[in-house]
């Protein structure tokens, strides 16, 4: 028998309920929902999709952490104690565990899109291939952006595009065959300086990508090697000048 507390409401007010479910053998946190809704709450708003960890769908928050319901298993919780599950604090609610991740898609949108290099000038190696291939991965749970505390903590979400989008912008900037410019993006609309690289996104992703390392810092290394460099400004400036003469 497991005892889930979950939480029922939206935006506005709610509160956490308690359900017992005669679990199975092997059982994840969304089969327990799933078992819930039908047999004692028809009404419980919950998103899932492949129920195989490779959709992103059903992001919450279970005993407080981040996760999917789908690969978190009932016998891998606490013992004995419930196991609470809420929607995603970095998001708006919209009815119990479903949450609103709309301002993280608009950024996607804004993101500027590949420009592919001319034929002649495509000379790739292997290693280039790799390095964008690992942030393909990403299966857009958020739940990256959920843990930040720029957005979990500080609500800068019309500031801060979230580690899910500089995944998504690392994946176009360090691919091999582009040669779009997206670092006055990352600068300005994205707030990519508000990153302190904490790597907790790095440590919730269950893809197991390498957001800080691999993604942000690179990311961050860029922008201010163009916008703050003093060596790199002074020397603009000088061709510049020459320029004009």
């Amino acid at each position: 028998m497991a005892n889930l507390k979950i939480w029922r409401g939206n935006g506005d007010a709610g509160e956490y309920r308690d359900y017992d479910v005669e679990a199975g053998v092997g059982w994840v946190v969304l089969d327990a929902v799933h078992r819930i809704q039908d047999t004692e709450a028809p009404d419980l708003a919950v998103r899932w999709n492949c129920k195989a960890g490779k959709c992103g769908s059903c992001s919450a928050e279970i005993n407080g952490q981040p996760r999917l319901m789908c690969m978190t298993r009932l016998e891998d919780c606490e013992p004995g104690e419930p196991i609470t599950v809420a929607p995603m604090k970095a998001y708006p609610n919209v009815k119990d565990l479903v949450s609103d991740t709309s301002r993280t898609f608009q950024f996607h949108a804004s993101v500027p899109a590949m420009r592919a290099v001319a034929p002649d000038r495509r000379n790739v190696q292997q290693m280039d291939v790799d390095r964008s291939q690992e942030f393909r991965k990403c299966i857009q749970c958020f739940l990256c952006n959920d843990v930040c505390h720029v957005l979990r903590e500080h609500d800068l979400q019309d500031k801060f595009a979230g580690p899910a989008m500089f995944t998504f912008a690392a994946a176009l900037e360090m691919n091999p065959l582009d040669e779009d410019d997206r670092l006055e993006w990352l600068r300005s609309e994205a707030g990519i300086g508000y990153c302190n690289i904490t790597k907790c996104c790095t440590e919730v992703c269950p893809e197991g990508i390498k957001i800080t390392d691999n993604a942000i810092i690179p990311l961050k290394e860029r922008v201010a090697d163009r916008f703050y460099d003093p060596v790199r400004i002074l020397a603009r400036m000088v061709a510049g000048w020459f320029g004009r003469s």
